[in-house]
């Protein structure tokens, strides 16, 4: 078992109308000698907006904006904007969110060359109802029961005059183009899936129906273990590696207690990440702590992103969904655990 220190919470909510019900789901990098951190606010209502603080080392908080850095501007966000996840590809900053309009969760990208302003892309998402997805992604070969039961809505196809759409969550860019295509993880329910492109303008209507069609070719990782039984989704930008891309995500299994959310940890294949070459056969760690067992979601620890200082991998994650929480583990202890899981046909 890979020894996990959890630092305890570093940012709370406060009294300011945009973040006095939670802060959560953090997107972090470093630059210009500073750690950012974009994170989830949440207001009464559960409406979302992201704010930005920032650090001068790991776990030492410097500077707290009062007022979010991006808030919603359209009807696809009007009940908010979520879950932040930040890359840099080409000396670009790629930050992808998760727009909520009370009906439908769908993923969106904004870009910034400094951190300080960023330009809106829109929905990087498809626009599909579950008919249309099913019928596509059926049609080689047969759906696992899950995505039913995740995206059919319970045959809801419209709701408050809106059509109701699959929900894609989890948007995570990897931090550089591989074989010169822009790549990204994403989560449709139960599964990880993976996109390989060379511009986001690229993710038109056609592009989406041709790639559903071919869906199961686009599976990189489904659940496996009880601890991520009910599903997956991904976490923090993978980190690249010589033994390859370490990904830390998250896996939910259903408890009598409802969903119980675990940061998990996997590797991928440096130059055709689609392919897995090992995961952890248990949680890097599970809730067990006050604040990750007790807030707004019990039972929650929601990793999405992480600073490697040193050897020393600091994770940062939503508590319960309502505080920031980190913690960390010696990378090179976690990537020789991992060899470990590596199937003995693949060593050979």
């Amino acid at each position: 078992m890979i020894e996990v220190h959890k630092h305890g919470v570093l940012l709370r909510k406060t009294e300011l109308g945009f973040e006095n019900e939670g802060v959560l789901n953090p997107a972090v990098i470093q630059f210009g000698g500073r750690i950012h951190m974009f994170y989830r606010a949440v207001s009464k209502g559960n409406y979302s907006s992201i704010g930005y603080c920032n650090f001068t080392s790991p776990l030492v908080l410097d500077q707290r904006f009062e007022h979010p850095i991006l808030f919603p501007q359209d009807e696809i966000e009007s009940h908010g904007i979520e879950d932040p996840r930040l890359s840099m590809i080409d000396d670009v900053f790629y930050l992808s969110f998760t727009a909520f309009d009370g009906v439908n969760a769908l993923a969106c990208l904004a870009t910034s060359s400094d951190l300080e302003h960023f330009e809106r892309k829109g929905l990087i998402s498809p626009i599909m109802t579950w008919d249309e997805f099913c019928h596509l992604a059926s049609a080689k070969s047969p759906l696992n029961e899950k995505y039913h039961r995740f995206n059919s809505h319970e045959g809801i196809r419209e709701k408050e005059g809106k059509k109701v759409f699959i929900w894609d969550k989890n948007t995570v860019f990897f931090p550089r183009r591989i074989n010169g295509k822009i790549t990204f993880l994403h989560r449709i329910k139960p599964d990880i899936q993976i996109v390989a492109i060379d511009h986001a303008e690229d993710l038109t209507p056609e592009f989406w129906r041709n790639y559903f069609l071919h869906h199961q070719d686009h599976v990189v990782m489904s659940p496996r273990f009880k601890h991520e039984v009910s599903y997956i989704g991904g976490g923090c930008p993978p980190i690249e590696t010589d033994q390859g891309w370490l990904l830390i995500y998250h896996g939910v299994y259903d408890s009598v207690n409802g969903y119980v959310y675990s940061a998990c940890a996997a590797l991928l294949d440096l130059e055709n990440p689609a392919i897995e070459l090992s995961r952890l056969h248990y949680p890097l760690f599970k809730p067990d702590q006050d604040w990750e067992l007790l807030g707004e979601v019990n039972n929650v620890c929601f990793p999405t992103g992480t600073i490697l200082e040193g050897e020393t991998l600091y994770i940062y994650y939503g508590a319960a969904d309502e505080q920031i929480a980190c913690a960390s583990v010696d990378i090179n202890k976690l990537l020789t655990e991992l060899l470990h899981f590596i199937p003995s046909h693949a060593k050979s």
